[in-house]
């Protein structure tokens, strides 16, 4: 019930120290609460804690506003227009600090296009929704319960009392943690409705913590899929990718295929995984998103180019193939193929241009590297893409093994490719002393010409006085 008290646990009741806190993060707690704010870490890093992770990053709330944070730290960085933020700036990373909110649908009465006062140094409301509830503006400073209230998740409300070191939490969420739930914060409908992504962050937070969806929740998740494409297209790209590249990537896909968001996001791949090919069912994808988890645990890094390349690989050469013409080469088609399902993708995820480039490279490359050895062999190794195009390759050899013999041939090429000079002198080192430059000698000026009485031209100096 949101009127009864918050539970809070002291210091020796939980297991958060300050030896694990971010030390910037710290730093910038400590100040606020000196000036007089009220400072709290909040949000996925309090969880993440909790857990006994690694919090990725942490996390600010506090009642200063964004100009009161900016004028106590010189590395403050004010963004942001549908919620207002402070980023402090430090040599290893970003403090994201936020003033403490309010839920507009509870405000002052008002109209909920509009809130009662102006934001600070602001002419835009401070709150906006459109017409079917998505909020487009959120800057209604409010009180620290009144943030908790209006987040997301319970797990993910949590807050931390820099103050007395003490753990808040106002929405039951130090349950929800222990019973291993994801609880949306209210109503379900009307929280996916204020923000459709608020949908993927909830397939995310199951994922990669092993937690299951409440009922309620997963229910409005359900009926509210179709509505996903109302997020920014390249929002919803970049939350793709934190999907895909979390380490849970296989458990992610499944979750979004059962709850129908796979659909909405990638209408063509969902047509093409539903029908069989050659009477066997599709299975590249799920592969694909297998072996992709496998490398984020072995700790190799997987580009997003990369990433696309696996999630499309497979689709795009059956469809080349069926768009290609008797006479007609496969990379032209490979190339239509590509372009028809960047356009029917763009209105709902939008893949930025240079993925796209490099994607298209990779799978260009990776068909001409199963012709060994090929033309120009040792110029193909020294591609800027070769990395990724190899381990596509190696993927592909996963799935079908016929391909292992050209991934070692590749792979021994590559490794006896001598490593490419460059042109730019190296830098000297303690071992290597900098050569000594040779000073410029300096040229003599030389004299004027000037005109002599017989009407010639002369070298030499006029004499004194004249």
């Amino acid at each position: 019930m949101k009127n009864a008290l918050p539970r809070i646990l002291s210091r020796s009741e939980h297991t958060i120290s300050r030896r694990l806190l971010n030390p910037n993060a710290v730093k910038a707690l400590y100040r606020l609460n000196d000036n007089g704010f009220t400072a709290y870490l909040v949000g996925g890093c309090v969880r993440d804690l909790l857990l006994g992770r690694e919090p990725k990053d942490f996390d600010i709330a506090t009642s200063a506003t964004p100009n009161q944070v900016k004028r106590l730290f010189r590395n403050c960085r004010l963004v942001g227009r549908r919620f207002r933020l402070a980023h402090l700036h430090f040599n290893d990373g970003i403090i994201e600090v936020a003033t403490f909110r309010a839920n507009a649908a509870e405000s002052t009465g008002e109209d909920e296009g509009e809130a009662a006062t102006p934001l600070e140094n602001h002419r835009h409301p401070q709150v906006l929704r459109d017409e079917e509830g998505m909020i487009l503006r959120d800057n209604l400073f409010g009180s620290p319960e009144e943030d908790a209230w209006r987040r997301d998740f319970t797990v993910n409300a949590l807050c931390y009392n820099i103050a007395d070191f003490s753990l808040i939490d106002y929405v039951g969420g130090l349950d929800d943690l222990q019973r291993g739930v994801i609880r949306t914060i209210g109503d379900p409908w009307q929280r996916f409705t204020e923000d459709p992504v608020r949908m993927i962050r909830a397939i995310r937070f199951a994922a990669i913590q092993g937690f299951t969806i409440e009922k309620n929740s997963w229910q409005a998740l359900v009926e509210l899929a179709p509505t996903i494409g109302r997020a920014a297209p390249a929002r919803l790209y970049e939350e793709l990718l934190k999907l895909f590249l979390s380490g849970e990537g296989e458990r992610t896909y499944q979750l979004l295929r059962n709850c129908g968001l796979f659909t909405y996001l990638l209408p063509s791949l969902a047509s093409w995984l539903s029908a069989e090919h050659e009477g066997f069912p599709h299975v590249w994808l799920g592969k694909a998103l297998e072996w992709t988890d496998q490398q984020v645990a072995d700790g190799v890094t997987i580009s997003p180019p990369l990433l696309m390349a696996l999630l499309c690989g497979q689709y795009l050469s059956e469809e080349a193939e069926r768009l290609r013409g008797r006479k007609e080469s496969f990379q032209p088609a490979m190339d239509r193929a590509t372009a028809t399902l960047l356009e029917e993708l763009a209105p709902v995820v939008l893949i930025p241009n240079r993925i796209v480039v490099q994607m298209r490279d990779i799978l260009a490359s990776s068909h001409r590297l199963r012709t060994i050895p090929g033309r120009r062999a040792q110029a193909v190794v020294v591609r800027p893409n070769f990395g990724d195009t190899l381990q596509y390759l190696r993927f592909r050899s996963s799935v079908e093994p016929e391909d292992d013999r050209i991934v070692s041939w590749w792979e021994r090429l590559a490794a006896a490719q001598p490593v490419p000079t460059t042109t730019h002198a190296a830098p000297a080192t303690d071992d290597q002393p900098r050569r000594q430059r040779r000073p410029r000698r300096r040229r003599k000026p030389h004299a004027p010409v000037i005109a002599t009485p017989e009407g010639g031209l002369s070298h030499e100096h006029p004499p004194p006085g004249r």
